[in-house]
């Protein structure tokens, strides 16, 4: 393996820190089987408690890694359980049973929002966006209670969240937990998709419906054979039907990929095509298709009369219950049959929800021409009675499509129903679904704002939304969806609408009530921030310090760093670092998963690592339209590894930005990553068109890069220098040109990868600015920026952080847990630190924390002098850093009631086999 071999690099650069100190590496099976080193690591390991500094006497400094994890070796035990998938015995008499509109998406619109059926012993989800995990931990909805998943379309909009969530459930408990996931057959792509980062064992129970698409050129697609509802379950509690929805286009040849990489397009897809009736219709693809969900619970029994049964010659007793069950029997007393209908009162109809999701008008042409749902709008014909009432419809489609007086005409048809508009509602932007995050948030913005900017969705104005909004005046019983709205199904005696569980609508104001109520001081600690903004050079006897609280002292070293040279005359324009996810393994209530916006302003953006919510993120700080600007401006997003917890919020970022650029002139963004990589998107991408270009990680290592400037030159190289073994060179050289120019367009001077210590094919990188000039023509250096992905502490990251003005590191773990980071070969806070330290770093961003640390981390304060702790949607502008390690001890104020808990309830370390 690429990692592999790097191992003896490793080693060999050793000697080039003959002033740093000597770092030894033991694998784990060694270190663990060494009594001195458990014993003398058991608490906190003896290099822990000093810092690394430079001296002429090299120090040896032992640092453990989990070798076969680093190789990929490590088969965990994830991808060897037999996971167990849950056979509940059912309840056919359902006390209790409703759906429920579950939020996802609605305050970011980034995602189609999830709708949870209800039972007494089974639950059922439709649809499982990005955030459908943050989401149940937030609501404290139980994902091991879950036992089906049905897709409404396969797309990174409805099944954004599904590959976090069966690592989720094949991480709960000893044997791990499955569900059975449903869509239509375009679900295959997504399954093969996945495979390429989540064990097998962990999708055992996919389940996909309707047509195959075929792979030959010549294929063609009907729908004659479409429009008939699909039984998926029918047993005592529910039965729930799929009717298969594809564009209205004319039969035609499934489109076939580009394969030219580099190439400029205007996108004007899907690809159209002429039709006999002179109309352009486009080609259909997988990811066309959309499902109408039928849900149909059993009828209601009619009360039995005890009283019709005697009087009918039948004693109390076997036959009662025969009667009760739809049996008939024979009278005690009188030579009569006796039927149920004799003894029961009238049976109640079931309840019958539908939920439709119809993401284009094309798909409404077909739709109107379903005739299977005539029989559920109350009667057919002139025949009363025929036909089943609907009961409940949920509607997932876009406004533009419930907006076609078509659609309205369709909905009509079903009378008396309640409709529930759970597509994109505009006034629900304003309301936050993670109202955990965005309490935390709001806190850290009283302190602070400066390096936490007001979440986007506190600047809406009500005034703007309200006009965009559709209008069902002519419906008497329509309602837009609301976060947590339920319509019950059972008790009969309670159908209808509950809005007992829609959350209380909170504002930013009464978030800081309650912090001036919970910490005074706070006040007075936020007056010091704001003063640290005024005068960044006074020192600690120019402040007024915060009554009874000594943490708010300054430590002299706080002013004692130089400043490095490439800060000179910095522009508040030149760069921002935006931490949209400091959280590993799972999202969390407070954390999300690894993601890095670097933003640089006129010149765009890039993204380091996009782990599922990344685009909700985006969106939270900077509001819907601009988080959409921030789309467009992408240049590049650089992956640091496999791992889903930094990777899956990949498609929908490339999804948006292909639906953004649509028709106009653009090129497909460049993503640069570990290898596994391009295999899940290449397998996506017949799923649905990412327009992307994608570059693997080795060939942007500075040995790779400088045999390609040789090559570029006419110089004499070695192939594998450039191609790792490959023999890709003609393949990766027009990309790597694009690389190049694409830097370039970003201001930067180059974007380097590093191997690291984590599992195969893991990388660090570097990101260095152009040189700029002053006003007297000084050339001033430009700034580096180094982020370490997940790693062990090696020298490749010591040497590629040399002289960096901001190391953002990952610290998953505390310093009294470094057997846990060995054996998963992450760092803890303090080997962080001392990477840092060792590389002459200016400051150090500590990111990528436990799930065990929900809110803030544990830190060892002595060793804080240029480090500062991430939290989500902090904002670091460059020209900030100076200040930077001098808020952390405000910080601390604002969590000292924290403890650290593991919030993952039933979840457990359910990420393991990707973190």
């Amino acid at each position: 393996m690429f990692l592999s071999s790097n191992f003896g690099l490793f080693l060999h650069s050793l000697s080039r820190f003959s002033s740093k100190p000597t770092i030894q590496f033991r694998s784990l099976s060694t270190l663990l089987a060494s009594s001195s080193y458990s014993k003398r690591h058991r608490n906190v390991p003896p290099h822990l408690g000093r810092r690394i500094t430079t001296t002429t006497t090299p120090m040896e400094v032992e640092v453990g890694f989990n070798k076969r994890r680093a190789e990929g070796r490590d088969n965990n035990d994830a991808s060897k359980k037999n996971l167990h998938f849950k056979l509940r015995k059912l309840n056919p008499i359902n006390t209790i049973s409703y759906v429920q509109i579950l939020g996802t998406g609605m305050d970011t619109q980034d995602t189609s929002p999830s709708v949870l059926l209800f039972f007494d012993r089974q639950r059922f989800i439709f649809n499982a966006g990005e955030g459908l995990q943050r989401f149940c931990t937030e609501h404290k909805i139980k994902l091991s209670k879950i036992d089906h998943i049905f897709l409404s379309r396969v797309c990174s909009e409805t099944a954004g969240g599904l590959p976090g969530l069966l690592l989720t459930l094949a991480g709960i408990g000893d044997e791990g937990m499955s569900v059975n996931v449903w869509g239509p057959s375009d679900l295959k792509y997504l399954v093969d998709a996945m495979r390429s980062f989540i064990p097998s064992a962990a999708m055992v129970h996919t389940k996909s419906f309707g047509p195959n698409f075929s792979t030959d050129e010549s294929a063609v697609l009907s729908q004659s054979k479409l429009l008939d509802p699909i039984v998926l379950i029918d047993d005592e509690v529910v039965k729930i039907s799929a009717i298969i929805i594809q564009p209205n286009y004319f039969e035609c040849k499934l489109p076939m990929p580009s394969n030219n990489p580099a190439h400029e397009r205007i996108d004007h897809s899907p690809e159209a095509l002429d039709s006999p009736n002179g109309k352009r219709q486009s080609a259909a693809k997988p990811g066309d298709m959309s499902v109408v969900y039928v849900c149909e619970l059993p009828e209601i029994m009619g009360k039995f009369d005890p009283e019709k049964a005697k009087a009918l010659g039948l004693k109390p007793g076997p036959k009662y219950r025969e009667l009760q069950l739809g049996n008939s029997v024979k009278s005690d007393h009188q030579n009569i049959m006796v039927h149920p209908s004799d003894v029961m009162d009238p049976s109640l109809p079931g309840p019958i929800v539908l939920l439709v999701d119809l993401p284009t008008e094309s798909h409404l042409e077909t739709l109107l021409s379903v005739q299977s749902l005539t029989s559920y709008c109350g009667q057919v014909g002139n025949l009363p009675g025929v036909g089943k009432s609907v009961t409940c419809v949920i509607h997932l489609s876009p406004a533009s499509v419930v907006s076609c007086s078509n659609y309205q005409k369709w909905m009509k048809k079903f009378g008396s129903a309640q409709h529930i508009m759970a597509g994109h509602a505009k006034k629900n932007v304003e309301i936050p679904i993670l109202k955990s995050s965005a309490k935390y948030s709001t806190r850290l913005n009283y302190l602070c704002p400066q390096f936490f900017p007001a979440p986007g969705f506190w600047s809406l104005q009500n005034r703007s939304l309200a006009s965009s909004e559709v209008s069902f005046s002519e419906f008497s019983e329509v309602i837009s969806a609301e976060n947590l709205l339920k319509f019950t199904l059972r008790p009969y005696s309670h159908l209808g609408l509950d809005r007992s569980c829609i959350p209380s609508t909170v504002v930013s104001s009464e978030i800081i009530d309650g912090l001036l109520s919970e910490i005074p001081e706070i006040v007075e600690a936020a007056q010091h921030v704001n003063q640290l903004w005024q005068q960044p050079s006074q020192r600690k006897e120019d402040l007024v310090p915060v009554s009874d609280y000594k943490m708010m002292v300054e430590e002299p070293w706080l002013c004692a760093d130089g400043v490095p040279a490439c800060l000179e005359n910095i522009r508040r324009d030149d760069l921002e670092i935006v931490l949209l996810g400091t959280g590993s393994s799972q999202p969390s209530k407070y954390r999300n998963v690894s993601s890095i916006y670097i933003n640089l302003f006129s010149k765009g953006g890039l993204l380091l690592d996009c782990g599922e919510g990344t685009l909700g993120q985006l969106k939270r700080r900077y509001g819907i339209n601009g988080a959409d600007d921030a789309v467009r401006a992408l240049h590049c997003i650089w992956i640091s590894h496999i791992h889903a917890d930094h990777h899956t919020g990949l498609a929908r970022i490339l999804a948006l930005r292909r639906d953004l650029l649509k028709g106009v002139r653009h090129e497909p963004l460049l993503v640069v990553g570990p290898r596994q990589l391009k295999r899940y998107l290449d397998a996506y991408q017949r799923l649905e068109d990412l327009n992307m270009l994608f570059l693997d990680c080795k060939h942007t290592t500075a040995a790779s890069l400088d045999a390609f400037e040789n090559s570029s030159l006419g110089t004499p190289v070695d192939s594998q220098d450039l191609n790792n073994n490959n023999n890709d060179k003609d393949a990766v050289s027009p990309i790597l040109k694009k690389f190049k120019t694409v830097i370039h367009e970003a201001g930067l001077k180059s974007l380097i990868s590093f191997p690291v210590i984590h599992c195969s094919q893991a990388f660090g990188v570097v990101l260095l600015a152009e040189e700029r000039s002053n006003s007297v023509r000084k050339v001033i250096p430009g700034w580096k920026v180094v982020y370490s992905g997940d790693t062990r502490p090696c020298p490749e990251l010591v040497e590629a952080s040399q002289g960096a003005t901001v190391l953002i590191h990952e610290a998953t773990f505390e310093e009294g847990m470094v057997e846990e980071a060995i054996a998963k070969n992450h760092s803890t806070t303090n080997e962080a630190i001392e990477m840092g330290d060792s590389a002459n770093a200016y400051r150090i961003i500590l990111t990528h924390f436990s799930q065990r640390y929900p809110k803030i981390p544990v830190f060892d304060e002595s060793h804080m002098h240029k480090t500062c702790v991430a939290f989500d949607m902090m904002s670091i502008n460059i020209a900030d850093l100076l200040i930077l390690p001098k808020v952390l001890p405000y910080l601390k104020l604002l969590f000292r009631n924290e403890m650290v808990v593991d919030e993952s309830d039933d979840v457990g370390d359910a990420m393991a086999p990707a973190s």
